[in-house]
């Protein structure tokens, strides 16, 4: 186990995605980062072309799934409703994550008081057949987020409908550890399309344990 000042190191980098499971989306960033940790791009079965798995049939057994995988210092790397996930993986598992990033992520929080753009009846409706795991997902992590002491990263765009930065300031307000970054006309997509400058932020996040 590898301690930089005093801060503990990930030797495992899980890259989650977002609701629609795109399995590239975090491939960018992933080859930019220095860090020297494995990396894991996590796939939601059933999702972008990913085939189902009998034993996946809730967002529990997602989570449960993701938690499997952390079987050492394991840093979360998360796009939006892959956030969510981390989250919940990280609130089983505080003593084996290092660090979480979280991007345009509704952290499982309420967005009723926000300005957010309701992504669920698009999504629904272009593909109908997907598991409805993330659409139907409504439990709110805001009580249980003060207690997650764990060095935490937020990355957001000023103009992203889904996810307004309002939401990431109450994250941020929320995490004891953590520290937000917005990218001036970034949208929902900036970790992906924004990746050779969302990597330095993240390198020196997972070697410093700051955002």
């Amino acid at each position: 186990m590898l301690y930089i000042l005093g801060v503990q190191t990930p030797s495992q980098l899980l890259f989650l995605p977002g609701a629609s499971g795109q399995r590239q989306f975090w491939h960018p960033v992933s080859g930019l980062l220095a860090h020297p940790a494995s990396r894991v791009h996590v796939t939601w079965p059933g999702f972008d072309g990913v085939p189902r798995d009998p034993a996946i049939r809730s967002m529990d057994d997602l989570v449960g799934g993701v938690v499997d995988r952390i079987d050492r210092p394991s840093a979360l790397i998360a796009q939006s409703m892959g956030g969510v996930v981390a989250l919940r993986a990280a609130l089983r598992m505080p003593e084996l994550v290092t660090h979480l990033v979280l991007c345009v992520t509704s952290g499982g929080i309420d967005l009723s008081a926000f300005d957010a753009q309701d992504w669920r009846p698009a999504m629904r409706a272009a593909q109908p057949d997907l598991p409805d795991w993330f659409i139907s997902y409504r439990e709110d992590l805001a009580p249980r987020l003060p207690g997650l002491g764990i060095p935490t990263l937020l990355l957001w765009g000023d103009a992203d409908p889904i996810s307004p930065v309002q939401v990431g300031q109450r994250l941020a307000s929320l995490l004891p550890r953590a520290a937000l970054h917005v990218f001036p006309g970034a949208d929902h997509s900036l970790g992906c399309t924004l990746a050779a400058r969302v990597a330095p932020l993240i390198d020196r996040h997972l070697m410093s344990g700051q955002a």
